[in-house]
């Protein structure tokens, strides 16, 4: 890097941005060694220029849309746990159902009282029929799979290209191209290619990959997809999903829908609701925990009876006589992430509908008026969103060179946000209940502000979720 006006803001920022989070910097320094973290840079190409700045933002407190961080700096937050905080930090009506299982304690391995109600809440909410309970979201689909091939009898399944479903060998996958013949291939080291053998990855939203799911009906045990990637949230394919949906009913394939990012947050259905179809079986979390770590899987009794046989009752001669596989953890059903989702659904199933409506009108606004200003000023970027999750992408009207100056702008641009008291997320951000119109407006700012001092310092920021999907993870595209 030559250029001297480049040199100099560099500098300055960097000096500047250490200076403003200092203890943050040295809690990474004091630990590094110690401990292995993939908070920072791992997921993003290693840049010389900028590895003075590579440490997390250690977080002290939060409430509300903000966070504080141990050096005390204030932030507006749109990170809001990956999705998770729905409400914001520290609701009181979460709050107040946490202290109290706290009162009454920690019970680890046994059943909460009101894991039941918790069950039929779900339910309800989301028209399954039969819930189980895992740790974390990367659980609960790895169990939705197994329940899938033990009910089919087959071993294969589908997913579809940039899906992420948790990081489990088998989900870590891409297609790829080897001797002309498309194979799976891992995406990482450490996975090994028979731990991905029975995966085929198709492109998502092409109606030939419906082709390629009728030609493998024998072997296919499942289709697993997330309705709405987080790293390119504009793209909606109802019609392909309502589609799929229809032709693994035909040929009995399960589908498995990853609501993790979607369920209760998009509508009180989730995306199924807002699409217009039903998954034989369903993933969630996040939203539903509260902040808690959880994972859920619901679904039809036919698969769902695969954790415990099934249906039967007392006085009678019935006994659970449906085929079972392995299902088990030892913090599955705990204590505090039952009484935080008994407290989530319970607000959830009062406020309505209208929740997600107004949130997600207040994001849809935000959107437009950010998008308004950078189109005009003829900023390379824009918004896409979904309901009240949203990404900065490429603007496909923009003629963007690639040089080593845009590919500092993508990684400053976030940098610029955070020294200007924004917290955002790796990839998807997210607007919660807790967001005011203050917290709207000063991000707003932030951005337009990080955006014309980077122009002014000669970097080309810009971003390419929606142009990403060819080069992706292989390339470690950077994302925000």
């Amino acid at each position: 890097m030559s250029n001297p006006v480049i040199i100099k803001y560099l500098a300055t920022f960097i000096e500047q941005y250490n200076q403003r989070t200092k203890r943050s910097k040295l809690l990474k320094k004091n630990h590094h060694f110690a401990l292995a973290d993939t908070e920072n840079s791992v997921r993003r190409k290693f840049s010389l220029a900028l590895k003075e700045m590579y440490y997390p933002i250690v977080i002290n407190r939060s409430q509300g849309s903000r966070v504080w961080d141990v050096d005390d700096n204030e932030y507006v937050d749109i990170r809001m746990g990956m999705g998770s905080h729905l409400f914001g930090y520290n609701p009181p009506f979460i709050q107040e159902a946490v202290e109290k299982q706290l009162e009454k304690g920690i019970q680890v391995g046994l059943q909460p009282e009101c894991v039941g109600e918790v069950a039929e809440l779900i339910c309800e909410l989301t028209g399954m029929e039969r819930v189980t309970f895992s740790n974390t979201g990367t659980e609960a689909v790895m169990t939705a799979i197994r329940l899938a091939r033990t009910v089919r009898g087959r071993d294969k399944i589908v997913i579809f290209s940039n899906s992420y479903h948790g990081h489990f060998d088998a989900g870590l996958v891409k297609a790829e191209f080897i001797n002309g013949n498309l194979s799976t291939v891992p995406i990482a080291p450490g996975i090994t290619p028979n731990s991905v053998k029975d995966v085929l990855v198709l492109d998502y939203g092409n109606f030939q990959s419906l082709e390629v799911i009728k030609a493998h009906e024998q072997e296919l045990a499942a289709v697993l997809v997330v309705p709405v990637q987080n790293y390119k949230p504009a793209f909606q394919p109802k019609a392909f999903l309502q589609q799929l949906r229809q032709l693994t009913q035909e040929l009995g394939i399960a589908l498995i829908i990853d609501e993790m990012a979607t369920g209760f947050r998009i509508h009180l259905g989730g995306a199924q609701a807002y699409f217009g179809i039903k998954a034989d079986i369903a993933t969630y979390g996040k939203v539903i925990g509260g902040g808690m770590p959880i994972g859920v899987i619901a679904g039809k009794a036919v698969y769902m009876d695969a954790v415990d046989g099934g249906m039967w009752d007392y006085e009678d001669d019935s006994y659970p006589s449906a085929k079972t596989t392995f299902v088990a953890g030892t913090f599955c059903k705990h204590s505090l992430a039952m009484a935080a989702a008994q407290a989530v659904l319970k607000h959830l199933k009062v406020e309505g509908p209208t929740l997600q409506e107004q949130l997600n009108q207040r994001t849809t606004q935000f959107v437009e008026d950010l998008n308004s200003y950078l189109q005009e000023h003829e900023f390379p970027i824009k918004l896409e969103h979904f309901g009240s999750g949203f990404v900065f992408a490429h603007s496909s009207n923009s003629n963007t060179i690639e040089d080593p100056a845009s590919d500092l702008g993508k990684e400053l641009f976030r940098y610029s946000l955070l020294s200007k008291g924004v917290h955002l997320a790796g990839t998807c951000s997210y607007l919660s209940t807790a967001h005011t119109d203050e917290d709207i407006s000063h991000i707003s700012r932030a951005v337009k502000d990080s955006l014309a001092e980077l122009r002014e310092a000669g970097f080309v920021p810009f971003y390419s979720y929606s142009q990403s999907s060819q080069k992706q993870s292989k390339e470690y595209s950077v994302q925000i």
